[in-house]
C-alpha cells in the first residue's frame, strides 16, 4: 500500500548522488529548455516533493501562490525537511538537499515507495537557477528557515520560532540570466497541472493563488473521484454512452493502477497515460496493456453475443474511436525510454495491467449490456466507415496523388528535396498564395494555397476526413498519411517546417483552428517533432517618406508612431493589414517570410489534456462551453475597429 508509513524520516534517509557544478553551465539538460516550459518547470519540481509526502500519507493540502514580485511559494503541511546535521556530509539535511544534485529521500524506499521525479534532479535545480530561494520549514516544534541565491548559502540554517505545525514553504525567483525570454510565470499553466495532479492525488487539495492581479486569482482543486472524475473533466463537451465512466481500481498487485474509461459520440481517440503522477505521452507498456485487455474484452463480447459478425475486419483502432481513458499507475523503480524520456518500459507492466483490466471490462460488459451494446455497435460503425476510408486510399493512390510523382498541381515546390531544410507554407486563398509564390525564395520554401475552410475533423469520422479535397492535398504535399502506422511514418514528411499562415482577423483565427484541430487530432507527431509553426504577418504598415517600418502589434504601431511624430516636416501614412493578398511579393517575403526578419511561432503541446479539453470546446458540438470560454478570455484578445 501507498500510504504504508515508514517509522522514520530524519538526515540518515538523506542519500548524495552528485553536485550541483552543471546546472547553471547547461541548464537545459536538467529542466528541458531555458524557455517557458522550463519555467514552469521548476514549480513541478518544488511540488514534486510535496505529492511524494502526500503518497506516503503525510501531506494533504499544498498551495501555490504567485507573489506581487513575481516570486513563485509553495507551502505543504508534511513533514517538513529535515534539520538535523547529515553524518556523512556533515551540513544540515536541509542544506544538502537543497545544494546538492540528486540528493533526496526518493532515493531511500523506506522514506518514499514511489515518487513523482522523472529525472530525480530534484528540487536543488530550481535553487540553483534561481536568484533568491528561501526555505521555511516546520516540524520538531520549531520553525527553521535559510536562504539562498543562485545554488549557494546565503543565511544558515536558524531557528526562528516556535509551531505545532508541520510542512515546508519554499519561495523562490527565477534568474533572468538563465530565462532570458522572461521569468514571468502563466497562471493558466499551473493551473492546468495542479488540477492534474489533483485528479491524479486524490486524498490531495490543491490551491492555486496568483496575487499579481488587482483582484488575486483563485483556483482550489480536490476530487475525490480521482481519475474517474478526470475523464468526466475531459469529456465535458462530449456526449457520453454512460452515466459514470468504467472505473478500474487495485492496489492488491505490485504496480498500484486506477483507471478509468468513458466512450462517447466523437471520433477520436484521447488516452491519457501516467505513471507517479508524469504524463507519459508516448505511451509505454501500461498502454500497451491496457489497448490488448480493451481490444480482447469487446471483441469477445462482441463475438459472442452476435454483434460483431461476417466479413467485416475490425482493427484495435475502432475500439477506441470515441473513448476517453485515464490511466494511472505507480512503479517503484519506473524505466522511461522515448525521444522525450516519457515512455514506460518496464516490460512486467504490461502484463499485470492488461490481467486487471480484462478481468474488470469483462465483468463490467456482463452486467451493463445496454452500454455493451451501444459501445460495439459503434465500434462496428468504425469499422465499416475505416473500409470506406481504406478505399478512399487506394483511390486515391490509383490517382498517384500519394505517390511522389504525383504531387498536387497548386503546390509550388521547392527545389531542393532534403526536408531538414525544407518549408512549406499552408496559405489562406489564392491571393495570398499568389504573393507567397511570387515572393518565396524558391529553392526552400513550398507553397500550398488553401481555398476556404477545411473540414472540421471533430466533428467527422475518418472516411468523411479523406473525401475533403483539401485535406488530401495537404497530406499528399507532405508525404505523410493518417491511420495506419506504415502511413503516418513521420519520417515520409517532405518539410521539417509547415507554416501556417493565415490572415489576421476572424476567418484567418478559424481556418488556423481548423488546421491545428487537424493536426493535433491526426498527425501529432509533427507537432511533437516540433515541425509545426504559424507564420506572423504585420497588422500595420508605417510610412514616412522614404522610411518603412512594420508593427505587429498595437503597442509597437503606437511605439513608431510616437518616434515618426517627432519629425513633423514628413508625412506619416498609417495602412491597417486586413489579408495578406495587400501584400506584394517583397513585401510579404521582407515581414513575414524572410528567415532574417520574420517571426515563427513554434506550436507546442504544453499539457495534453488541457489541449484535449481546448479542442473539444472549440470545435466540438456543444456551443455552451464555447461562448463561455470566448467571454472568459475575451480580454486577452485584441480588438481591431
Amino acid at each position: 500500500m501507498l500510504n504504508q508509513k515508514p517509522s522514520e524520516y530524519k538526515a540518515s534517509n538523506i542519500q548524495v548522488l552528485e553536485g550541483l557544478e552543471a546546472v547553471r553551465k547547461r541548464p537545459s539538460m536538467y529542466i528541458g529548455d531555458t524557455g517557458q516550459r522550463g519555467l514552469h518547470h521548476l514549480i513541478n519540481e518544488v511540488v514534486d516533493n510535496s505529492i511524494d509526502e502526500a503518497l506516503a500519507g503525510y501531506c494533504d493540502y499544498v498551495t501555490v501562490t504567485i507573489n506581487e514580485n513575481g516570486s513563485l511559494r509553495v507551502e505543504d503541511n508534511g513533514r517538513g525537511i529535515p534539520v538535523d546535521i547529515h553524518e556523512k556530509e556533515g551540513i544540515p539535511a536541509v542544506e544538502l538537499v537543497l545544494t546538492k544534485l540528486h540528493a533526496g529521500g526518493k532515493f531511500d524506499k523506506d522514506s518514499y515507495k514511489v515518487s513523482g521525479g522523472l529525472h530525480g534532479v530534484g528540487v536543488s535545480c530550481v535553487n540553483a537557477l534561481s536568484t533568491i530561494f528561501d526555505v521555511e520549514i516546520h516540524r520538531d516544534d520549531h520553525i527553521y528557515t535559510m536562504g539562498f541565491e543562485r545554488g549557494h548559502t546565503t543565511r544558515q540554517l536558524e531557528t526562528v520560532g516556535d509551531t505545532s505545525k508541520t510542512g515546508t514553504i519554499i519561495t523562490f525567483t527565477p534568474d533572468p540570466e538563465i530565462f532570458t525570454q522572461s521569468v514571468e510565470f502563466k497562471f493558466d499553466i499551473i493551473v492546468n497541472r495542479m488540477r492534474e495532479l489533483a485528479f491524479l492525488n486524490p486524498e490531495i487539495t490543491i490551491e492555486v493563488i496568483d496575487l499579481r492581479e488587482e483582484e488575486p486569482l483563485k483556483e482550489v482543486f480536490h476530487y475525490d473521484g480521482g481519475v474517474k472524475d478526470f475523464v468526466k473533466f475531459l469529456d465535458e463537451n462530449r456526449e457520453p454512452f454512460m452515466s459514470e465512466p468504467i472505473f478500474i481500481h487495485s492496489e492488491t498487485t505490485e504496480v498500484p493502477m486506477a483507471i478509468a474509461i468513458q466512450y462517447n459520440r466523437s471520433y477520436s481517440e484521447n488516452v491519457h497515460s501516467y505513471v507517479n503522477n508524469i504524463n507519459t505521452h508516448e505511451g509505454g507498456t501500461h498502454v500497451s496493456g491496457f489497448r490488448r485487455a480493451l481490444t480482447r474484452a469487446l471483441k469477445n463480447y462482441g463475438e459472442k453475443n452476435n454483434i460483431i459478425k461476417g466479413k467485416i475486419t475490425i482493427s484495435g483502432e475502432d475500439f477506441r474511436e470515441g473513448l476517453t481513458a485515464v490511466i494511472s499507475i505507480k512503479v517503484a523503480e519506473p524505466q522511461f525510454e522515448g525521444q522525450t524520456k516519457t515512455k514506460l518500459g518496464n516490460s512486467e507492466v504490461q502484463s499485470l495491467v492488461e490481467i486487471t483490466l480484462y478481468e474488470k471490462l469483462n465483468e463490467y460488459l456482463e452486467q451493463n449490456p445496454k452500454i455493451a451494446r451501444s459501445i460495439l455497435d459503434k465500434v462496428v460503425l468504425s469499422a465499416e466507415a475505416r473500409e470506406a476510408a481504406r478505399k478512399a486510399r487506394q483511390l486515391v493512390q490509383r490517382k498517384g496523388a500519394l505517390t511522389a510523382g504525383g504531387l498536387p498541381g497548386k503546390l509550388a515546390d521547392c527545389s531542393i528535396n532534403d526536408p531538414e531544410h525544407c518549408e512549406i507554407y499552408l496559405v489562406e486563398g489564392d491571393s495570398a498564395g499568389g504573393s507567397a509564390k511570387s515572393g518565396r525564395n524558391r529553392s526552400f520554401q513550398a507553397i500550398l494555397p488553401l481555398r476556404g475552410k477545411i473540414l472540421n475533423v471533430e466533428k467527422a469520422r475518418i472516411n468523411k476526413i479523406l473525401e475533403n479535397n483539401e485535406i488530401r492535398t495537404m497530406i499528399t504535399a507532405l508525404g505523410v498519411g493518417i491511420g495506419h502506422e506504415e502511413e503516418s511514418d513521420v519520417s515520409k514528411v517532405r518539410y521539417h517546417k509547415i507554416i501556417i499562415m493565415t490572415d489576421a482577423d476572424v476567418d484567418g483565427s478559424h481556418i488556423r483552428t481548423l488546421l491545428l484541430t487537424f493536426f493535433y487530432r491526426y498527425m501529432p507527431q509533427l507537432i511533437e517533432n516540433g515541425y509545426i509553426y504559424i507564420a506572423t504577418p504585420p497588422l500595420y504598415k508605417i510610412t514616412q517618406g522614404n522610411n518603412i517600418e512594420y508593427a505587429w502589434d498595437d503597442e509597437t504601431r503606437d511605439s513608431i508612431l510616437k518616434r515618426m511624430k517627432k519629425n513633423t516636416t514628413r508625412k506619416i501614412e498609417l495602412s491597417r493589414y486586413k489579408g495578406l493578398g495587400e501584400m506584394n511579393p517583397d513585401q510579404l517575403w521582407e515581414t513575414t517570410m524572410d528567415p532574417e526578419t520574420r517571426t515563427l511561432q513554434q506550436v507546442t503541446i504544453e499539457s495534453a489534456t488541457a489541449t484535449d479539453k481546448l479542442f473539444s470546446v472549440l470545435m466540438g458540438d456543444a456551443v455552451e462551453p464555447r461562448r463561455e470560454f470566448i467571454e472568459r478570455n475575451a480580454k486577452y484578445a485584441k480588438l481591431d475597429i
